[in-house]
C-alpha cells in the first residue's frame, strides 16, 4: 500500500483473512490451544490486548508455538510498549486512539502500526505519519458504518483502509465488509475472555468457522 508504514505483504493478509480475532488473556498458558482453536477455524490473525499482565507472555508461547498465527498486539498506548511488543516477536500493533507519541515511536522501531480513529482529526494525525491502515473504534458505539462513510469520505482518494472494531458481531460484521473501504473486521465476539478461561476451544473454533464460511461466502 503507497506511503504506507504498513508492509504490503503484512496488508494482503489481512485483506485475505478479513478478519482479526480480538482477545483478552488472563492466564498465558491458554495462549497456544486458543490460537490452534482459531486456526482450526480458518482464522490466522489476532490481536492479543494489552489489559492483562498475561499478554506479553501469551504472545511469546503463540510465537513459539503456533508459527501459522500471525499475531498482533493491541492496546498500545505509550511508546515505551512498542519496544516491547518489538522484541516479544508481535507482528503488528493496534492501539484504540492515535496518541502521535506512540505513532512516531513505531515508526522509528520500523514496527508495523495500526492507530485507532473515530474522527476525520484522529485520520489527519494517523496520516501525517504515513499510516493508511485504521482501526475505526468503537465501531458501533461510535455511530457504525454510517459515520465510518461519512467521515472517510473526504479521504477516499488516499486509499485509506479501515478495521471496524468494536461491538460487531457474527450477523453486523458483514455489512462492514461490503464497504470497500473496510480491509477487515475485529472480532472479539469470536473468543471472548470467559470463553477463554473456561477452555471453550471447540465452540470457539466452531465460531471462527462460521465467520471464515461468512467471508468465503462475500468474496464468491
Amino acid at each position: 500500500m503507497k506511503n504506507s508504514i504498513f508492509p504490503e505483504e503484512l496488508s494482503e493478509k489481512l485483506g485475505k483473512s478479513g478478519i482479526v480475532a480480538v482477545l483478552v488473556i488472563d492466564k498465558p498458558e491458554d495462549a497456544t490451544p486458543l490460537a490452534e482453536a482459531l486456526l482450526s477455524g480458518g482464522i490466522s490473525m489476532m490481536e492479543l490486548t494489552l489489559r492483562t499482565p498475561a499478554a506479553i507472555k501469551a504472545l511469546k508461547m503463540i510465537v513459539k508455538n503456533v508459527p501459522e498465527m500471525t499475531p498482533g498486539i493491541g492496546t498500545i498506548i505509550s511508546p515505551e510498549q512498542v519496544d516491547e511488543v518489538k522484541e516479544a516477536g508481535a507482528a503488528f500493533g493496534l492501539a484504540p486512539g492515535s496518541n502521535a507519541e506512540v505513532i512516531r515511536k513505531t515508526v522509528e522501531a520500523g514496527f508495523p502500526f495500526i492507530p485507532g480513529i473515530a474522527t476525520p482529526s484522529d485520520i489527519e494525525t494517523a496520516l501525517s505519519f504515513g499510516c493508511r491502515i485504521l482501526k475505526f473504534f468503537p465501531a458501533e458505539t461510535g455511530g457504525g458504518l454510517k459515520h465510518l462513510e461519512s467521515m472517510s469520505a473526504p479521504y477516499a482518494h488516499l486509499d485509506i483502509k479501515y478495521i471496524p472494531l468494536g461491538g460487531l458481531k457474527e450477523d453486523n460484521f458483514p455489512s462492514y465488509l461490503k464497504n470497500p473501504s473496510v480491509i477487515a473486521v475485529g472480532g472479539s465476539w469470536l473468543a471472548k475472555r470467559e470463553e477463554i478461561a473456561a477452555h471453550k476451544w471447540r465452540e470457539i473454533t466452531e465460531k471462527a468457522r462460521k465467520a471464515v464460511e461468512i467471508i468465503k461466502t462475500m468474496k464468491g
